[in-house]
């Protein structure tokens, strides 16, 4: 069995993250019938009110940004979309992995994601919600490698402490594969769509995209600029490289950059507190 193959294994398996709520079987079950309805689709999820509650806190936070107060899952959906509810729905014990054990990642994905959202409304992308959770996301095979296998999780930050070298280059020399990757693989396993599991797995790559290049290209320029900003930790102190064909697909006039630094600057601000929104 090669390591990959190993990896594929164990994910299908995952002992050390929770595991995905029976609720989203159900949801994947109802999603394709062409009669449900946001109300429909809200009451399955009502039904776990641990998950319901999770959900409203996120969708209330400052993450999001709505003016007004959202009181049921069914209003989330038709603010936000299935895909976004459903990737909230899927990942939110991820997200509590994530707050509990690295927080610096946590900070690093909800700029990410700020970024991501600010980008997309002002390329007039469809749903920036879902490219900001596409963004929000994007590290989940950092997750994954630091939970399921911690031996080689230590092996890598030792050679990014050690060698002074990313953590993507560690990756491939200890796993053979990088986290983007597998996070990927698990995206797939967790039956998201490719509008969301593409850009996890090309993020650090987005020329080699199949699909989707603009999100890609969004979700590549914000994973630098947050890092650059150095909001959060990635887990290593690299600047990963511009990839100028993406770069291509979004580029701003100095004058909208401008604009786009000021809110950017002001989202983060508000994020600092986003953890507590949650708690």
């Amino acid at each position: 069995m090669t390591k990959n193959e190993e990896i594929k294994k164990r994910l299908k398996n995952l002992k050390s993250l929770p595991t995905l709520p029976t609720i989203v079987s159900k949801l994947n079950e109802i999603v394709d019938d062409d009669e449900a309805t946001a109300i429909s689709l809200g009451k399955i999820i009502e039904k776990d009110q641990v998950l319901t509650s999770k959900l409203l806190r996120m969708v209330n936070s400052s993450f999001f940004g709505f003016p007004q107060r959202i009181s049921t899952v069914s209003n989330a959906i038709v603010l936000l979309g299935f895909n976004v509810i459903k990737t909230l729905v899927v990942t939110s014990s991820i997200f509590e992995v994530m707050q509990s054990s690295d927080i610096g990642l946590w900070e690093h994905s909800l700029g990410c994601a700020a970024c991501a959202g600010i980008l997309a409304r002002r390329r007039g992308i469809n749903n920036p919600e879902e490219v900001s959770t596409a963004a929000l996301i994007h590290d989940i095979g950092k997750v994954v490698i630091r939970a399921e296998m911690p031996e080689d999780y230590s092996k890598i930050m030792d050679l990014v402490l050690t060698r002074d070298i990313p953590m993507r280059k560690a990756e491939e020399e200890i796993l053979g594969v990088q986290h983007g990757e597998i996070g990927k693989w698990l995206s797939m396993e967790w039956n998201l769509p490719d509008k969301l599991s593409i850009p996890i797995g090309f993020h650090h790559h987005p020329d080699d995209a199949p699909d989707f290049k603009d999100i890609v290209a969004i979700i590549h320029v914000s994973d630098i600029l947050i890092r650059a900003w150095g909001f959060g930790f990635g887990g290593d102190k690299w600047v990963p490289p511009l990839d100028h064909r993406a770069w291509s697909l979004i580029k701003f006039g100095k004058k909208e950059g401008m604009e786009i630094l000021e809110e950017l600057d002001e989202k983060l601000a508000e994020l600092k507190n986003f953890t507590m929104d949650l708690a």
